[in-house]
């Protein structure tokens, strides 16, 4: 079957056929939370609650094929209430942030990535670790081609002069 087949089935009450559709996607989906809350256990509790949450709302998706950016919208919404939710009980949230985001094996490009404000983050992230493209990339976030396009220029540049040279001979 195909995901949107799939996903048409688990709309008419087929849990087989959505947990199907959640084994296609638990790989990206932790990539992704483990990303923005860089902690294994809290990932695992962002797709656990993405999960339950498309679960319950699956049959007010209306376009079955876009399945997967619905998804990881849920989960992008859920891990940015989670980091507001966690940042109110810690002051040190943003040192820890900007320490321990290792998906680069570039320590230098970790840094430089979590040191971007959060728009310009999603977009790199979503962009160039998970491969999404551009258009998609506006889709998951809600915004317009134009605007993610404008944010990676940004983000970009940010990257170049945090990291100048490095690598120049």
């Amino acid at each position: 079957m195909t995901p949107a087949e799939l996903t048409v089935a688990a709309q008419q009450g087929d849990a087989e056929a959505f947990a199907a559709l959640m084994e296609m996607h638990q790989n990206r989906l932790y990539r992704i939370a483990y990303a923005y809350l860089h902690n294994e256990a809290d990932a695992l509790e962002a797709i656990q609650e993405s999960t339950y949450r498309a679960f319950r709302k699956l049959k007010k998706l209306k376009e079955p094929t876009y399945f997967g950016t619905w998804l990881i919208r849920i989960l992008l919404n859920y891990c940015a209430d989670e980091r507001k939710r966690k940042s109110r009980f810690s002051q040190i949230t943003d040192i820890q942030e900007s320490s321990s985001w290792d998906q680069p094996e570039d320590p230098d490009l970790a840094a430089a990535v979590s040191s971007l404000d959060r728009d310009c983050k999603q977009i790199i992230i979503l962009s160039y670790f998970e491969g999404f493209p551009l258009t998609e990339v506006a889709e998951i976030l809600g915004i317009p081609t134009g605007t993610v396009k404008s944010r990676l220029h940004r983000a970009l540049g940010q990257l170049r002069d945090q990291l100048g040279t490095k690598g120049d001979t």
